[in-house]
């Protein structure tokens, strides 16, 4: 036998795979690519058939292509043409058109219509449109479109359904496409395969699931069920128990989250109230129209960013914190030198001018911005939020709110303990005659806290015009809670505030619910005025020798 080379003979195994290689991709007839449809599945397409075309749409719905989401989606935004010959064509913006069966793109021959559709066509077209977008490469389109399918189930998707679980690696939506083909298998003829399903669905927090299951208990006049088999109906049951409770879970949270929400607003609304309140006694009725100067500052800046930054257009908000704090003090220290100073030890007259100094404001910025209320748009980073317990969204800007109205707290807080202007309001606010006495100048201390008092309150607009629009009207809606949470926490006491402002948050959102916003705001001031009537010094009593 005679010797042979092994590399030469790997070499020349190599040159002969290449070459049988390009022999099949050399084009010919026998090696030409199949067509992606055919001919005859969308030729109902074209006709007049109703019950034809809906069997076609339903066939390309379970098609996990490009092609059949092509040809759903042109029907849907009618470009898909039909000729005299019923030839489908799907036509783009361009006027160019390209057949679906041989790929072949052309000019749009003469006598091409397009495929009219009716609404029932186009549910069913919208319904195998959802079961496509379950292969995209977004999760977000995926994510809707199980939610699509599982509101409405068609059993002729559950192959697609278990094809697109079988790949999915997103855990949510995993979850969501097990309930959708749960959804689905409750249509099943098997017995056991529904009672599978009813299981499976104990765990969603869907609200609209609820009813289609309990209607399946409900007894018709004839005594019989619209789900025959007394075990599936036992699972539907416990199922129903545990979707109660799962819902009861999920209000709950919510509830607890919009109320820790509405308390970081009335904190930063009654922070600064509480300051200038408790330091000067003043009963200012035009802090609400501070917090509306707030709000109309964050709106000018976004303004100027939206003309002269829109690259930095979704960091507004940043700059606006320090802009509308600056703006707001200024104008709380012109009117404690202006109004306020000659009227301290006089809380009518007190009152009297500062309602006065608030309807001025409101018609000041009517005169300047109009009466209607203008738009101060979220930034993208505070825009949208995220899932918890299957159905709760908890929004990006109320968690910044909450985040931010902490953080003031905090800030207040090292300001009255830990510097020199805090040292003198703590003593003005305890005694102002000793403080006085020991030269403590309490008039510019009177109108730095005042200042301090109404940033805070423009801090406080900046918060509440990224929870809905700007008006002159604002701060008339937050002025009356504002005072309740200050005499409910103790004049003064910043402990006292965040309690206060804390509870009632709480309190209005778990009441609203079952008594209506009116209702429970009602019901919090008379539990205020009793609270009041046995402890009027309020949760914390204010220390000093003056209370006494």
């Amino acid at each position: 036998m005679p010797f042979i080379d092994r590399p030469f003979l790997l070499r020349w195994l190599a040159a002969l795979s290449v070459f049988g290689a390009c022999l099949v991709m050399v084009p010919g007839e026998s090696h030409a690519a199949p067509p992606a449809f055919d001919a005859d599945l969308l030729k109902p397409l074209a006709g007049d058939d109703f019950d034809a075309k809906v069997s076609t749409i339903r066939k390309l719905g379970t098609l996990a292509s490009p092609e059949s989401f092509a040809i759903l989606n042109a029907m849907n935004e009618d470009k898909l043409d039909a000729t005299p010959e019923g030839r489908l064509l799907i036509v783009d913006d361009s006027g160019k058109a390209r057949d679906p069966v041989t790929g072949e793109t052309l000019e749009l021959p003469d006598g091409t219509d397009s495929i009219i559709i009716n609404n029932p066509l186009r549910s069913e077209i919208e319904r195998a449109l959802a079961g496509l977008r379950l292969f995209s490469e977004d999760p977000k389109v995926r994510r809707q479109a199980a939610e699509e399918i599982q509101q409405n189930p068609n059993p002729d998707q559950r192959p697609l359904l278990a094809r697109a679980l079988e790949q999915e690696k997103e855990v949510d939506i995993k979850t969501r496409l097990e309930m959708a083909l749960a959804t689905v298998d409750l249509k099943s003829p098997d017995p056991a395969v529904r009672i599978q399903a009813v299981r499976t669905l104990a765990g969603t927090t869907n609200a609209s699931l609820r009813p289609v299951l309990a209607a399946l208990l409900i007894k018709s006049a004839d005594g019989t069920y619209p789900e025959p088999d007394a075990d599936v109906r036992s699972a539907i049951t416990e199922t129903l128990r545990q979707i109660d409770r799962r819902l009861a879970m999920m209000e709950w949270v919510g509830n607890l989250f919009y109320g820790a929400s509405l308390a970081s607003v009335l904190l930063l609304t009654a922070l600064g109230l509480a300051i200038t309140f408790g330091l000067m006694g003043i009963i200012n009725m035009a802090h609400g129209e501070l917090l509306m100067i707030g709000a109309y500052a964050t709106y000018m800046v976004q303004l100027g960013f939206r003309h002269f930054l829109p690259a930095w257009l979704d960091w507004y908000v940043i700059a606006a914190i320090p802009v509308a704090f600056a703006v707001t003090a200024v104008v709380g220290m012109i009117l404690e030198r202006s109004v306020i100073r000659w009227l301290y030890g006089r809380p009518l007259e007190t009152l009297l001018a500062t309602w006065g100094i608030s309807l001025i404001l409101m018609q000041s910025v009517r005169s300047l911005f109009g009466a209607q209320n203008v738009e101060v748009s979220n930034p993208t980073w505070m825009s949208g939020g995220f899932t918890v317990l299957g159905g709760l969204v908890l929004e990006y800007n109320r968690l910044a709110i909450i985040a931010f109205a902490l953080f003031v707290v905090f800030l207040v807080w090292l300001l009255l303990n830990r510097t020199r202007l805090g040292l003198f309001v703590r003593a003005v606010t305890q005694n102002r005659r000793m403080a006085d006495c020991v030269g403590v100048p309490t008039g510019r201390v009177d109108m730095l806290t005042f200042g301090l008092g109404s940033g805070i309150a423009g801090l406080g607009g900046v918060a509440l015009s990224q929870l809905g629009n700007v008006g002159p009207d604002l701060g008339q809606n937050f002025i009356v809670d504002s005072f309740m949470v200050v005499v409910l926490g103790g004049v003064g006491q910043l402990a006292g505030t965040i309690i206060a402002a804390l509870g009632l948050g709480e309190m209005s959102k778990f009441l609203e619910p079952s008594a209506g916003p009116v209702m429970a705001k009602i019901m919090i001031l008379v539990l205020i005025v009793l609270f009041i009537q046995k402890r009027p010094q309020g949760l914390f009593a204010l220390k000093g020798r003056s209370v006494e």
